[in-house]
């Protein structure tokens, strides 16, 4: 399982977090997963962070705009998908069933993007990029190791990505009757979509879950609980996917660790 992108525009690219206090949530972070941050300042003045495990890129971080996003909105995950010329994205959304949610934008040097939701929700992002930074491997500790789409409709959600953006599906029958796909590029599985687990509705909203990899789940929870993370769902062990936990971070994100 990967979370960014190769060559292929179908892949999984990229994941970057919002927040109205950037600083704080460097510090969380770093607590937890040991990242170092850069700052980048593009060309048309904003300040980015890119967060780095050794030499390799897990993620950005940016500020929420000034007066275009709420002032008291919570702090975010996004995920975004590689495709080809957005404007063709976008004109395939009506056909698809997917809902436009921004107009496209150029950010900087490195892509033109837009945001969409897929049939059920899941606010998602697609990006042509120009320019590729060197990412940490998905099986390292600290990197991002899966992204997931919770959904009220994710046979739905399934068939929009298969044409928006070619995908190849994998189903997994579940012990409760339902269903658990991944999205597959090139043969190699890059997303998975499943209906929100029972048991955890009001916990869980629908959306994009990012999944982060580390040594010890326990170990991790701990880090996180003591700088100020909210455990939702107490590490729990599948035979699947491994030792998961589910966290909300100071900023009100929620993210989920996984025991490589």
């Amino acid at each position: 399982m990967t979370a960014h992108a190769g060559s292929d525009a179908a892949d999984a690219y990229w994941t970057d977090f919002r927040t109205t206090d950037v600083e704080a949530a460097k510090s969380f972070y770093a607590a937890v997963f040991g990242w170092r941050f850069e700052e980048y300042v593009a060309r048309h003045g904003s300040t980015y962070f890119l967060a780095c495990l050794a030499d390799g890129l897990v993620t950005i971080f940016a500020p929420y705009i000034s007066g275009q996003d709420p002032a008291d909105m919570n702090g975010r995950w996004n995920v975004y998908f590689a495709t080809g010329d957005v404007r063709e994205f976008v004109d395939g959304l009506a056909h698809s069933g997917g809902v436009l949610e921004s107009e496209p934008a150029v950010l900087d040097d490195a892509g033109e993007m837009v945001f969409f939701s897929p049939p059920g929700g899941g606010n998602t992002g697609a990006w042509h990029p120009w320019r590729r930074f060197r990412s940490a491997r998905s099986e390292d500790p600290g990197a991002v190791a899966w992204i997931e789409l919770l959904t009220p409709e994710p046979q739905a959600a399934v068939a929009f990505f298969q044409q928006q953006f070619g995908h190849e599906v994998t189903e997994y029958p579940q012990d409760d009757g339902g269903t658990y796909s991944t999205l597959l590029a090139n043969g190699t599985e890059v997303a998975g979509i499943a209906a929100v687990p029972a048991g955890s509705e009001g916990i869980l909203d629908p959306g994009w879950q990012v999944y982060f990899g580390v040594s010890s789940v326990a170990e991790s929870v701990a880090a996180a609980v003591a700088a100020g993370a909210v455990v939702l769902l107490e590490p729990d062990g599948t035979e699947e996917g491994g030792t998961i936990a589910t966290l909300r971070d100071p900023q009100g994100a929620v993210f989920n660790l996984l025991e490589l």
